[in-house]
């Protein structure tokens, strides 16, 4: 049921965000074809460029809540973060190049002539309220995301394995600055008369949209190649497995997050001697089955049953992590 008003939650955040842009992007183009302003002009490529990767992100959203399969025995989770490495890409390539490009041609185009720039006045600070309308969506569920997890903002955009509302938060708050820039180039051109300072607030457009894509990538790109689990759960793991008074050591733990709230574990256990074969079977069960009830994040959960002083998988575990972990001290 939570995860369900989650997934409800992020299509919200998203389809406001995408109505905003759209609307959005068509008045930024009528005031650009009016003023002639470069940054206005970057203004609304990067308002198209936003549109089509809302539409990325609920494809994201759709396809990535697919169930197993035997082709897909885990799921289809990482798709989320194929369709939101996608729309970094769409940030960087539809919305920072169409900016640098029309902000060197205002530059190297030398003076203009002043024209009306009210037009443009009026679309910026329409685009600024519906702008922040959707920002601020986006923000209150990163913020629930944060408190729930016990966590810091910035800590949690740093932890969160969903892409989508963080990619929202993003695009709205570099389309905030991109208003400021785009208001400041416009006011100057025509203090100036100088249409250098519309093209420096274009390129500026361009940089901030460049952060916020390689931001936006550098997430994906990470969580795609297989990160481990947060550390709330990555702890509340150990502890539970290294507790339980059928285990003599905990030798060996992997994580890996499959999905948006769906982490792999793989452990290899130390079972005490006296067990048999079947107490063995009936403690993983038991095991697992506590795993996932205590974190629902836990989608698969793998036991092997090891000797702790086997010399080949020490060796393969300090490689690793590059020393000794610090649960070994506790189970030996």
């Amino acid at each position: 049921m939570v995860e369900e008003q989650e997934q409800q939650e992020s299509r919200l955040t998203v389809v406001l965000a995408l109505a905003t842009n759209l609307g959005i992007a068509l008045a930024k183009t009528v005031a650009a074809v009016i003023t002639g302003s470069a940054s206005m002009a970057s203004e609304a490529g990067h308002s198209f460029a936003d549109t089509a990767n809302e539409v990325l992100l609920l494809t994201a959203l759709r396809r990535s809540r697919r169930p197993a399969d035997r082709r897909h025995p885990f799921g289809h989770g990482t798709e989320r973060y194929i369709w939101s490495l996608l729309v970094a890409v769409c940030i960087f390539g539809m919305g920072a190049l169409f900016a640098f490009v029309q902000g060197a041609q205002a530059i190297l185009g030398g003076e203009a002539e002043r024209k009306n720039a009210l037009v443009g006045y009026l679309v910026l600070a329409v685009s600024a309220v519906l702008e922040s309308i959707s920002w601020r969506q986006a923000f209150r569920q990163t913020r629930q995301g944060a408190r729930a997890d016990g966590q810091s903002l910035l800590a949690f955009l740093r932890s969160t394995d969903d892409p989508t509302t963080k990619s929202v938060l993003y695009e709205d708050s570099a389309a905030l600055i991109g208003l400021l820039l785009a208001a400041a180039g416009l006011g100057l051109h025509q203090v100036t008369g100088s249409a250098v300072w519309d093209g420096v607030a274009s390129l500026l457009i361009g940089v901030v949209l460049t952060v916020a894509a390689f931001l936006l990538g550098r997430t994906n790109l990470d969580l795609l190649i297989g990160r481990q689990a947060q550390p709330r759960i990555l702890e509340g793991v150990k502890r539970l497995l290294m507790t339980a008074p059928e285990i003599e050591a905990l030798v060996d733990l992997m994580t890996m997050t499959v999905g948006t709230g769906e982490v792999l574990v793989c452990a290899r256990l130390d079972f005490r001697d006296d067990l048999g074969a079947a107490d063995v079977e009936r403690a993983c069960v038991r095991l697992s089955e506590e795993l996932r009830a205590s974190h629902p994040d836990v989608y698969e959960v793998f036991l092997e049953p090891v000797p702790r002083d086997d010399p080949g998988l020490r060796r393969r575990v300090i490689e690793r992590y590059g020393r000794p972990p610090s649960y070994w001290a506790a189970g030996e």
